[in-house]
């Protein structure tokens, strides 16, 4: 038992709560055997139905000219600068002094020649912003770093810094900021309180050993400035490896900010040389002028619509909508991830486009099984767990009874199953779609690897291909065999939205643990997320079945119970965590809907029994004693959470349809003349799996 318990996203061994006998037959034959439909915050069916009763948004000429009036004065974003007791390099720095908005190229090889002294002739703009004593000291600490970068000294360099003072005007802390990185671009600046210090550029160092210090300087003073539509281009390069290892450098420390790619250019001597140009990111991506000319900025507009799919993930569903609609994936926020094979009806929102915009590819995704109602303009995105619940819809087909029960009924049986589960509820694990239908590996394993910060490993178990010879798994063994990342891409279906992602990163970084970590990172924050949410659930199923096996349905002391409040909703868990007490317990005071377990995190309480001890030793067994569940690489952040045992479906509902078969059927098959079904209808709190409620009623493993 404990060992069919740990295997991968196993389900079936699982523990039942209820005693009856249940029957057979089977789920999801089609899409439409399997309706989904989401319960908004007002308690409102997300559904076809209601359609009607919402007006669509639609753009007045009025609404259009003005929301084409609010153009942003520049297109590079803005950033701040840091008030914060930490150092940072200087790009993320604001110039407030910059000159006003032009295209223009920085070329080095054009570029006047700078003075690579630290005399006067450099300081002209400081003199205006500091007292000459104080702009003497700062131009003797600028050129003693720029002697020791010249020197190659590294040791004495990190522990140096200088204090200009207090400045209480943050504006003219911004102009010092700038001034002093416009002048000495090996040099960079934070700002602690009210006080500017000033300290080595480690970074220029680094880039100084891989392009000459001109080249080095004149890029910083590019990203000082942030001129919109500005480029800068490097000295020409013949080493493919060279320019590889520039590239490679600029993006992982600079890669938010600036973008590079190498160009083939001709020189004065009609030779082709080839020279790398960085340019900004936008903030949105390149996308982000797709197909806008209705409007030049969107950034802040929010999109809200119901959507309609069949037979498609949730996030396979986002990946074909962002790229009709020319926005990123990560654009797109939805309350719940809904299942695959079935129909569901869910709102989503998507900023950066417009409620016309959207209804312009209505037609190009109806070919890919989607469709998109009560189209609105909204105010903000979805929160993921913003909504009440779904309403699930479900055909079972081919019922029958269980081994060894040929002479119930099969009424009766659903009958007291369905009551039986009315009464006590079921277990509420996590259901099979959480961990994948892979035999090999399971989302869980990747989320493993991704905790344990095994990059490579986790990329390998995402290309582990299933048996079945397809397409996808084809291009999967492939790329594990050769590491051909060009010819696997070109393989792999334009469906596999996260594969050919993380295959497009490893085409530019590379495989190898810096590329994969960049792989991993490259795909939108919710799918990143998923694999270690995967992982997680996994646990808690097994904690579920351990407490239960362990103590049944008695509470005892050491469990953990959640607190009725009258406390507003912000009010999180852990403020209404409670540990039963032994006089609890006694006492009978809490029952088993009460208890909850801790999804893992850095932030959660264990119970402090049996079941706390068991969770320790998972950890353990897993590797992760160690974990804090921040993978800060990737930005996943886990604080874990608190999932009640029980759950109880409300409006359960069904009715058995006979599906008669003209009597094809002998005489003597009399018991078989009529194919029966089961229409099941009920809803669920958020989170909460149908099939799981399903398996407690049918016990059977479909």
């Amino acid at each position: 038992m404990e060992e069919d318990v740990h295997s991968p996203g196993c389900i079936y061994s699982l523990a039942y709560l209820n005693d009856h006998i249940g029957f057979c037959g089977t789920i999801k034959n089609s899409p439409s055997d399997f309706v989904v439909t989401e319960i908004d915050m007002s308690e409102q069916l997300v559904t076809e139905s209601i359609i009607d009763s919402f007006i669509e948004f639609s753009e007045s000429p009025e609404e259009q000219k003005r929301s084409c009036q609010h153009k942003k004065q520049k297109t590079v974003p803005r950033e701040s600068y840091l008030e914060e007791k930490h150092f940072t390099n200087f790009s993320g720095f604001v110039n407030k002094t910059d000159p006003p908005e032009q295209d223009i190229t920085v070329d080095i090889d054009t570029v006047e020649e700078v003075d690579d002294e630290c005399g006067p002739e450099k300081t002209d703009i400081l003199s205006s912003l500091l007292e000459e004593p104080l702009l003497e000291s700062l131009t003797a600490f600028a050129c003693s770093i720029k002697s020791e970068l010249s020197s190659g000294i590294e040791a004495a360099t990190p522990s140096l810094e200088f204090s200009l003072g207090s400045f209480t005007d943050k504006d003219q802390r911004a102009r010092i900021h700038s001034a002093i990185q416009q002048t000495f671009p090996f040099l960079l600046t934070a700002t602690w309180n009210t006080e500017i210090i000033v300290k080595p550029n480690l970074e220029y160092r680094e880039l100084c050993q891989l392009v000459s210090e001109e080249e080095v300087e004149n890029f910083f003073k590019f990203l000082d400035a942030k001129l919109v539509n500005s480029t800068f281009s490097f000295k020409p390069d013949l080493s493919k490896e060279h320019r590889k290892a520039v590239h490679h450098f600029i993006s992982k420390k600079f890669g938010k900010l600036v973008e590079t790619k190498s160009f083939s250019k001709e020189d004065h001597h009609g030779q082709q040389n080839t020279v790398i140009t960085a340019r900004f990111r936008e903030k949105s991506g390149s996308l982000k002028k797709k197909r806008r000319a209705d409007c030049p900025d969107v950034s802040d507009t929010f999109t809200a619509f119901m959507l309609r799919k069949e037979n498609l993930e949730t996030l396979e569903a986002i990946g074909c909508l962002s790229s009709e609609l020319g926005v990123l994936p990560s654009d797109f926020s939805y309350a719940g991830v809904k299942d695959k094979k079935a129909i569901t009806y869910q709102t989503m929102v998507v900023k950066k486009v417009t409620p016309t915009r959207l209804k312009e590819i209505e037609s190009r995704i109806q070919k890919k099984g989607m469709k998109v109602y009560n189209i609105r303009s909204v105010h903000q995105h979805l929160r993921l767990g913003q909504l009440k619940g779904n309403q699930f819809d479900i055909i079972v087909r081919d019922l029958k009874t269980q081994s060894g029960d040929l002479d119930a009924n099969i009424k009766e049986r659903i009958c007291e199953a369905t009551e039986n589960v009315k009464k006590n509820g079921f277990v509420n694990y996590y259901g099979p779609q959480r961990f994948g239908q892979g035999k090999h590996v399971q989302s869980n394993q990747i989320g493993l690897a991704l905790l344990k910060e095994d990059m490579v490993k986790a990329v390998k178990l995402l290309f582990t291909a299933e048996e079945e010879d397809n397409p996808v798994n084809r291009a999967k063994r492939y790329f594990l065999q050769t590491e051909d990342v060009k010819s696997s891409l070109a393989l792999l279906p334009e469906y596999k939205v996260r594969e050919r992602m993380v295959l497009r990163a490893l085409n530019r970084y590379g495989v190898n643990p810096e590329g994969c970590t960049r792989a991993w990172f490259s795909i939108p924050h919710s799918m990143r997320i998923f694999y270690v949410h995967a992982h997680c659930s996994k646990v808690w199923n097994e904690a579920a079945s351990y407490r239960l096996k362990t103590y049944g349905s008695q509470v005892v002391e050491g469990d953990l119970v959640i607190l009725e409040t009258d406390a507003a909703e912000t009010t999180s868990h852990s403020d209404r965590v409670h540990v039963v007490t032994a006089s609890e317990e006694a006492a009978k005071t809490y029952a088993l809907h009460q208890v909850v377990l801790p999804m893992i995190g850095h932030n959660i309480m264990y119970p402090s029994n049996k079941v706390g001890e068991w969770y320790h030793e998972m950890l353990s067994r897993d590797g992760l004693q160690s974990c804090t569940f921040r993978i800060s690489i990737l930005q996943l952040n886990v604080p874990g959470c608190y999932r009640h045992i029980l759950k109880y479906p409300r409006n359960l509902s069904y009715e058995v349809l006979e599906d008669h078969s003209d009597g094809l059927e002998s005489k003597d098959d009399r018991k078989e003349w009529a194919k029966q079904s089961l229409k099941i209808s009920f809803v669920l709190d958020s989170s909460c799996y149908a099939t799981v409620c399903l398996r407690e009623i049918m016990k059977y493993g479909y």
